[in-house]
């Protein structure tokens, strides 16, 4: 089943292209089914990019998936164009009064900054307030992971002596879990960040579990026992090509960038990427979405009266 766009979205024309099944609203309407209400949170500077790249993972799955994308009254953004913002993009006051059944929040290259001195801190945590009420399921991704980490569990992050970037082995730590159905017991994943959510911290909370973790990359996959609230610190979602981007990005700075680990064939910058996660990337968020359409109620207006796992297992 598709996911639904509007039709002038950049991303709209590259997956049509890729022959990834995205439908326009005028088609949409004709069909008598209720599509999964998702919304996109994206703090990332170049919105098409991330755009095109999630959309690309909500539309690999047979849910149909009508999807809202959201920005922050707060915070201009200033990598992209006015036009692009007013024509595909909702303040969140707009959709408050909604009720949602699945909601993404992306990471931001704000890493570095203590969470309160992020301009759009306040209205970010109105955001995660009325995930919980208002949304079956939240995914947090990167910096969004370590921001609902923090707000709703005080868990701290810690900077990196150096950037972690690279393509990592993870493993499961929760086999029977709906979200890691049919993952190998290792599988890759991105990375690119400075800091990480505090590991003991996550462990003394009862309410979270690790699925996912690595050696090398720490905690990758942390949800509530509920599966209402997910966190993500790596970056599954990424191109093929993102990675290599950014260390070219870095060089041409004159910024002492490491070579992305296990990215080039044999650690080459000269040599082809080797994609080696995009599987796992589409198994996360086709279980997820499964896991909403499975347990969210079909009438929305039911939402608040679903309460704790007993309603989802």
């Amino acid at each position: 089943m598709p996911i639904l766009v509007q039709r002038g979205l950049p991303a709209y024309k590259t997956l049509k292209q890729e022959n990834v099944f995205v439908m326009n609203d005028w088609r949409a309407a004709r069909q008598d089914i209720r599509p999964l209400s998702v919304a996109v949170v994206n703090l990332m500077p170049i919105k098409e990019v991330t755009e095109t790249q999630l959309i690309r993972l909500l539309a690999n799955s047979p849910l149909q998936v009508h999807l809202e994308l959201l920005t922050l009254s707060t915070h201009k953004f200033t990598h992209v164009s006015p036009g692009h913002m007013e024509t595909f993009y909702r303040k969140f006051e707009e959709i408050k009064k909604q009720r949602l059944d699945a909601l993404i929040i992306t990471g931001a290259p704000i890493e570095i900054l203590p969470f309160d001195q992020v301009d759009y801190w306040n209205e970010l945590t109105q955001i995660m307030d009325y995930s919980k009420t208002n949304v079956f399921s939240t995914m947090h991704l990167c910096w969004g992971a370590q921001a609902g980490l923090y707000h709703h569990f005080g868990i701290e992050k810690r900077i990196l002596d150096k950037k972690l970037f690279g393509v990592f082995p993870h493993k499961i730590r929760d086999k029977k879990n709906e979200l890691t159905r049919g993952f190998d017991e290792e599988f890759f994943v991105p990375h690119s960040r400075w800091a990480d959510s505090l590991r003991e911290q996550i462990e003394a909370e009862p309410a979270l579990k690790i699925l996912a973790d690595s050696e090398e990359a720490g905690v990758h996959i942390v949800a509530t026992k509920d599966k209402r609230q997910l966190f993500i610190q790596g970056h599954s979602e990424y191109d093929w090509d993102t990675l290599k981007l950014e260390y070219e990005r870095d060089l041409k700075r004159g910024i002492d960038i490491n070579i992305p680990a296990n990215y080039f064939r044999d650690n080459d910058p000269n040599k082809r990427v080797v994609v080696r996660w995009s599987g796992h990337a589409n198994l996360l968020f086709s279980n997820w979405l499964n896991f909403v359409y499975q347990n969210t109620p079909f009438d929305l207006a039911e939402l608040v009266k679903v309460k704790g796992a007993a309603v989802l297992d």
